[in-house]
């Protein structure tokens, strides 16, 4: 049985409303049976069934491994667009401490990010355009395969999906614990941060540890470098931008060999920025600023920097109009337009950096602290209607069957308008 306990507006939330417990019952089904980066073949076969009873005009598989994609045209192709939508579809490497019925069947395995009720409220969405078709032009809903930590969008990108599909716009969310089930959050401009991953490597003399002095000890130059290093951000990032340098691991020596000096010590960590001239501060001041001190000591280091995902912008215009599509859906005051950024990392932004767009937070509110990757964390199925309906809200208001719908076009001048008195 549906249970809702918020308020949402339009034509679609009221139709999908009336198949809420058949997505439930996927939502949860999907959340059993997790899968990982490249290998959710379960999940892309059952998403492909929901798709053809659906029955979109299109399903293609094979998209980057396991992705799915899927197209449906309006009422009318007249106007030539075409807008895309993505959702995740993998799951997280890790232990779940849920208890009800619907809790993964797989040890190790748990949906907790909810992406199992991304690709639920994607799934509703094209259920319901398929059987409305109440747009001009073409929607192209995308199953992404490996967002958590395999780049699974930057597969499909490079697998040519946007030359197979070429959209005008992509859009994507995310479920949020810490905004309200029926609120929605965005901004136009950074969403999400680069992720970095750093190691360094320290490279020193081992010896006998009652005879230090005959040693290049790396522990002690591995000490000053966590410490030297707090100061980059501090020292050399502007206050009004963002940087996180966080030293996360440390490997040196054997635990049971207590008076033996290593000849090695590693760190490992990660570095968020928002801008690439901020990131390529930070990248510079690590090689330097460890290279330096290990100098000092007489031992070296190694700094490798690598780029894993990039930072997730909002285009101006795109965010201004998907703010006015949950605008009409759940109200001014359930709605967040300018966003607080987090620095964590989304490869969402691999589809950004070739296509105007923007990415969202629908609120789904927390239980018991279980926030994103905790082993007690679940999707809330009350949400599942609205989500569907903000994604299908963009396919219709941003292709319109009326001549006088024009929010994508009102919103592209607001951002031009925007823009040029911020530069006057």
């Amino acid at each position: 049985m549906s249970t809702i306990r918020y308020q949402a507006n339009g034509r679609a939330f009221a139709h999908i409303a009336r198949f809420h417990p058949e997505l439930t019952a996927l939502r949860r089904d999907l959340h059993a049976h997790p899968e990982l980066g490249f290998e959710e073949v379960y999940t892309s076969a059952r998403v492909e069934e929901a798709l053809r009873a659906a029955g979109v005009d299109e399903i293609h598989t094979g998209i980057g491994k396991t992705g799915v994609v899927a197209v449906i045209r309006g009422q009318s192709t007249g106007s030539g667009r075409m807008i895309g939508l993505r959702a995740d579809m993998d799951a997280l490497p890790m232990c779940e401490d849920n208890d009800f019925a619907w809790r993964s069947a797989k040890g190790g395995l748990m949906h907790g990010c909810g992406h199992d009720g991304h690709t639920a409220m994607l799934v509703g969405a094209a259920r319901y355009l398929a059987a409305t078709r109440h747009f001009d032009g073409t929607a192209v809903l995308i199953f992404q395969p490996g967002e958590e930590g395999f780049a699974g969008a930057r597969v499909m990108v490079e697998e040519g999906l946007f030359e197979r599909f070429p959209v005008d716009s992509v859009y994507a969310m995310h479920n949020w614990p810490g905004m309200a089930p029926g609120t929605v959050g965005i901004n136009s401009g950074p969403m999400m941060a680069a992720a970095d991953r750093i190691t360094i490597d320290v490279t020193g003399k081992g010896g006998h540890g009652a005879h230090a002095y005959q040693t290049v000890d790396p522990v002690v130059v591995t000490a000053h470098l966590i410490t030297a290093i707090q100061t980059i951000v501090s020292r050399n990032v502007r206050p009004l931008d963002t940087a996180v340098v966080s030293l996360c691991a440390m490997q040196a020596g054997d635990l049971g060999a207590f008076s033996v000096v290593p000849g090695r010590a590693t760190l490992v960590g990660t570095v968020r920025t928002f801008n690439p001239k901020v990131q390529a501060e930070v990248e510079w001041r690590l090689v330097e600023l460890c290279s330096s001190v290990a100098r000092g000591f007489g031992a070296s280091a190694q700094v490798k920097f690598e780029k894993i995902y990039p930072a997730t912008i909002n285009t101006a215009a795109e965010a201004l109009f998907a703010g006015d599509v949950a605008q009409a859906l759940v109200g001014a005051r359930n709605l967040e337009r300018n966003m607080e950024p987090s620095m964590g990392a989304e490869d969402f932004s691999f589809m950004l950096g070739v296509k105007p767009g923007a990415y969202l937070r629908i609120g789904q509110g927390v239980k018991e602290g279980a926030y994103l990757h905790n082993s007690r964390y679940d999707f809330n199925d009350e949400i599942l209607p609205l989500g569907a309906a903000m994604h299908a809200g963009l396919i219709e208001q941003g292709m319109p069957l009326s001549a006088g719908g024009q929010a994508m076009e009102n919103a592209k001048v607001r951002a031009s308008e925007l823009q040029a008195s911020s530069t006057v």
